[in-house]
């Protein structure tokens, strides 16, 4: 079954999907974007997990179809997933885990707070902290030519917390798009633009949180863990991967090759792939 469905965890109505429930291994997936777009970007990725797993992905809290409930802040992202994981696998189940970008610190979150729960860790092209933001300033000043539309400000507001409305952020979205791919589609752009949900209400609360860190904490954490980024990424640079791989004890590093941060996209196959392979390399 793989029609969407609502559940209301922690005060807060979600939209999910749900693949595979045959399979007893569970893996969650939390899509990127502090209130930009929705769960099908993940889903349409990793679906073809389910032939092995149970795989749920939601739209977070003020994300897609989801309510906007407050509180929106990390950890009660990660109190989320936690709440996902007690309904469907039970109060001392365990869990995959699979974030990308800003669902990725939700997941890196997770694993700081409830690394007992979860069996292994699978991140996509994000950051420990927020320290990823002045190096993607730096990146899109290198690249501008490829964003004609955009400017220096919009990046800024990008982030920020004084996003004006859902349009300025769609517009900058827009804007921005040809940065995320090494191989730019702009009609593609303009429709998936024109359709995705986006909330600023969310956007801005999300980034009113200014001292997201978890460098130190990931030292403790003992699950394994896949970092993985497309070599390109603009905005959660490579470096950003690495430090995960080098700050945690079981993290393994793979830079994805011609591929930008949406390297689950560009190169979907090739990631498919190797996410089967490190889980069947850490299974037990």
């Amino acid at each position: 079954m793989t029609d969407e469905r609502y559940i209301t965890l922690n005060g807060c109505t979600f939209r999910y999907r749900i693949a595979g429930e045959e399979h007893p291994e569970t893996i969650i997936l939390l899509h990127g974007g502090r209130g930009i777009g929705d769960h099908l970007g993940e889903w349409n990725a990793y679906k073809a997990l389910a032939d092995r797993y149970r795989v749920i992905a939601y739209d977070q809290r003020g994300c897609g179809l989801s309510t906007i409930t407050y509180p929106m802040n990390f950890r009660q992202y990660a109190d989320d997933v936690d709440a996902f994981r007690r309904h469907f696998c039970g109060e001392e189940g365990k869990i995959i885990l699979q974030g990308g970008s800003f669902g990725g610190m939700i997941a890196l979150t997770y694993a700081v707070h409830y690394h007992r729960h979860l069996s292994r860790l699978i991140v996509r092209g994000t950051a420990p902290s927020h320290h990823h933001e002045a190096e993607a300033i730096e990146t899109f000043k290198a690249r501008i030519d490829k964003v004609p539309s955009a400017s220096p400000a919009m990046i800024d507001k990008l982030f920020s917390e004084n996003i004006v409305d859902d349009i300025e952020l769609r517009l900058i979205w827009l804007a921005l798009q040809p940065l995320y791919y090494e191989t730019f589609d702009p009609d593609a752009a303009l429709e998936r633009t024109r359709t995705m949900h986006l909330h600023a209400e969310t956007h801005n609360e999300m980034f009113r949180e200014k001292a997201h860190d978890l460098r130190d904490a990931l030292r403790s954490v003992p699950t394994p863990t896949l970092a993985f980024c497309g070599e390109k990424d603009w905005i959660c640079p490579p470096s950003q991967s690495r430090l995960i791989a080098e700050l945690m004890p079981n993290a393994e590093l793979w830079e994805v090759p011609g591929a930008n941060h949406s390297c689950h996209v560009e190169k979907n196959a090739e990631v498919v792939a190797h996410i089967r392979g490190f889980l069947a390399r850490t299974e037990g």
